[in-house]
């Protein structure tokens, strides 16, 4: 079973950047689509990015858009997030899966999970 590790998360002030790393164990993740989640004390789940295997197609959440971008290295078996022009807004834990499918912007659409790491972002 594919385990997931997210690291790179920490206390930023608003403006500044980020980048999320999320490093696969016990199997490869080149064949799948990955997707980063958040989830903010007292709410949902929310996607925030997917990328294709290949890494040639990527989607985004609108709230995200034109300042985070999803790559990956197949190579090191790892996705990142980097993740710029921060807000406070973004304060969540962010938790990378894999997708059960080709895509998916919902939760239950993905499968294995991290433990995530959290984003603080002051104002």
């Amino acid at each position: 079973q594919v385990q997931l590790v997210e690291s790179g998360g920490g206390l930023v002030q608003a403006g500044d950047s980020l980048r999320l790393s999320c490093a696969a164990s016990g199997g490869t993740l080149s064949s799948y689509t990955m997707g980063w989640f958040r989830q903010a004390p007292g709410k949902e789940r929310d996607f925030v990015a997917r990328i294709s295997w290949s890494g040639g197609s990527t989607y985004y959440a609108d709230s995200v858009k034109d300042r985070f971008t999803i790559s990956r290295d197949n190579a090191k078996n790892t996705v990142y997030l980097q993740m710029n022009s921060l807000k406070p807004e973004d304060t969540a834990v962010y938790y990378c899966a894999v997708a059960r499918g080709h895509y998916g912007t919902n939760w239950y659409e993905y499968r294995y999970w991290g433990q995530g790491t959290q984003v603080t972002v002051s104002s």
